[in-house]
């Protein structure tokens, strides 16, 4: 797959469909007048940095095995590499989003009442945040893969279905108005916060508390340290068992 296709067309077509499936058919709303094409997009390009970290990660004893039987070097730079480089990736969606941004709301006939919040600043903690998020999750998969193979397998379904559970195509405050019940279940992950967060401070929608936001970053933060010791564990002999 070259470049454009992952960089620009296929979050471009995701969101295209989310706004077709989502919001246009099944009647979805974004909150304040918000483009939905805008809202979705915000949406996916958190999540697809989150996921890149993690489905990055998550295969580095077995991508990497020839390396680490030969050469000895700190394994983590591996997976840390990984994040950094797809901070790239994100930087180019963070500037496709802020192209249709201006131009839904400066180009277009319509009145959005979209605009960014001066949480704005927090936008480097929470890249920060959900690196470390996707990076703990990656290191323990890729920890497990190492005696569990067929768990590679069943990590894009699980990737998926987290897609789903984290708010991506749909607000929070929808899904707690529809299905209540079930709630939790959306509201306490983190990436659920990670994203409305995002579009509070772009769109100036969405639900934000400083309560989530510390409850987000001490998931992230601990998931990190547990998948940084997992790793470090299992790369003393991970050779015998890959």
């Amino acid at each position: 797959m070259c470049i454009s296709d992952r960089y620009f067309i296929q979050p471009l077509f995701t969101t295209l469909t989310f706004t077709l499936i989502f919001n246009n058919l099944a009647n979805i709303p974004t909150g304040n007048g918000v483009p939905s094409f805008l809202f979705n997009l915000a949406g996916i390009s958190c999540w697809d940095y989150f996921s890149t970290c993690l489905t990055g990660t998550s295969n580095t004893f077995k991508a990497n095995q020839g390396i680490f039987g030969k050469v000895y070097f700190p394994r983590v730079i591996t997976p840390l590499s990984v994040v950094i480089s797809n901070l790239v990736k994100f930087g180019i969606r963070l500037l496709v989003f802020i192209c249709f941004y201006v131009y839904f709301v400066f180009f277009t006939e319509a009145a959005y009442n979209a605009k960014p919040t001066i949480y704005l600043l927090l936008l480097p903690i929470l890249i920060i945040l959900m690196a470390l998020l996707g990076l703990g999750f990656g290191m323990v998969i890729s920890s497990l893969t190492t005696k569990y193979r067929d768990l590679t397998y069943l990590l894009g379904f699980g990737v998926q279905l987290l897609m789903y559970g984290s708010a991506v195509m749909y607000p929070l405050s929808y899904f707690k108005e529809k299905l209540p019940e079930y709630s939790w279940l959306v509201e306490y992950n983190p990436m659920t916060t990670f994203i409305e967060l995002f579009r509070y401070m772009t769109l100036g929608i969405g639900e934000f508390s400083m309560s989530s936001f510390i409850y987000a970053t001490i998931i992230s933060v601990s998931f990190f340290l547990i998948g940084l010791i997992v790793f470090n564990r299992t790369e003393k002999n991970f050779i015998d068992t890959v």
